[in-house]
């Protein structure tokens, strides 16, 4: 992710999901207002590279991991997932059609771990690291670019811990790290500690410039986003007024009636990628089921069991390309509506040192609860 620096940020008027900016501006050292990029352009179009092929091949991998809380040390855990990984991708790549991409689950590498957030610390990646170094092997050999999501920590984030979307391209490089626009929330119980864009923002897009909070990374097999977010209509509407035509998605307990509506609604393709859970467990009617769809909503693939397994669904992308237009959304209609909206919890409310973060989703209750516009009128 290229980091970009702004001396001063203007915060911006939101049309809620949608991030429609409105007469922004970035104070640059001379003191000139500098022009804020085009996010969305007002013709429909949406910028691309010229493809490779015509239709491509996306596969799906779903499969068990071990937490690196129950590994003997987190090093033999992190061997163990990633020769895993290894495993899978290199079945991908033998049967079948050859993948262009492939996609892995929210936690391929470090599974998911419970304690509080020091605890937590000690089971996150690096990224990149030697992990990311072996999978870039990987993809060269394959000659396909392999995606998979991760809890990470980032020494410019101290105490943080991060949900990373991490794509590796055909040279075995990585070409982008999505961080997670947002976490659901007020789902009962804690609240998900995680950071994310929207609870750091404007710190976010002081580093990394204002393109990064939602972006697409054009490709030769096409226009990719990926997100683990869930429930959020708004969020993937931004990424499709971006101009994603191919909507990968990571996430654990998901809804796949989600998925498909995402789709359908924003014209483009979408998967998802869920981790499997031991069968005699009290999670395994969570796991699995993980499914590529068209932009019609309709099934192209799916795993509807706990199983391990490799789904693999043809996008004939081209094709799907020629004449279309970002979706065509009813803004100047809803917008009396959305301008009078205001989010209960306010931007960045983790911005915080780290000795403050919350420590547990407790903890992070608590903070939400202070902060809420809805509790402290």
């Amino acid at each position: 992710m290229k980091q970009k620096k702004f001396t001063n940020i203007l915060l911006l008027t939101i049309l809620p999901g949608f991030i429609t900016f409105i007469l922004p501006a970035c104070a640059s050292t001379s003191g000139a207002t500098l022009k804020p990029p085009m996010m969305v352009k007002p013709d429909g179009s949406y910028p691309t590279i010229p493809l490779a092929k015509d239709v491509i091949t996306l596969k799906v991998v779903q499969n068990g991991v071990q937490n690196l809380q129950d590994a003997e040390t987190v090093a033999a855990g992190l061997e163990y997932n990633l020769n895993k990984m290894l495993e899978f991708i290199n079945q991908a790549c033998r049967e079948g059609d050859k993948p262009d991409i492939i996609l892995f689950n929210e936690f391929p590498l470090t599974g998911y771990s419970t304690g509080t957030r020091q605890e937590k610390l000690e089971f996150t990646l690096t990224i990149p690291g030697p992990e990311t170094d072996r999978l870039g092997e990987a993809a060269r050999k394959c000659d396909s670019y392999i995606v998979f999501g991760s809890y990470a920590q980032d020494k410019d984030w101290p105490g943080h811990i991060l949900s990373l979307n991490t794509v590796i391209n055909r040279q075995g490089e990585i070409v982008e790290k999505f961080w997670k626009t947002r976490n659901v929330k007020r789902l009962g119980g804690g609240e998900i500690p995680t950071t994310t864009i929207e609870n750091v923002r404007t710190r976010y897009r002081a580093m990394y410039g204002m393109e990064a909070e939602f972006p697409v990374l054009k490709t030769e097999f096409g226009n990719i986003a990926v997100s683990t977010v869930q429930l959020d209509a708004f969020v993937f509407a931004a990424f499709a007024m971006r101009g994603t035509e191919i909507m990968l998605r990571t996430s654990t307990l998901f809804s796949q009636e989600d998925v498909q509506a995402m789709a359908r609604f924003n014209n483009f393709y979408s998967a998802m990628s869920n981790i499997t859970f031991p069968p005699d467990g009290p999670y395994a009617k969570y796991g699995g089921n993980s499914l590529i769809v068209g932009p019609d909503a309709k099934i192209l693939a799916i795993e509807a069991s706990n199983d391990e397994k490799i789904i693999s669904a043809q996008i004939p992308i081209k094709a799907f390309r020629e004449g279309r237009t970002i979706p065509h959304y009813p803004l100047e209609v809803v917008s009396p509506v959305f301008n009078q909206y205001q989010q209960e919890i306010p931007l960045d409310h983790l911005d915080l040192p780290a000795e403050q973060l919350p420590k547990t989703r407790e903890e992070m209750k608590e903070l939400l609860d202070r902060e809420s516009r809805y509790l402290n009128k």
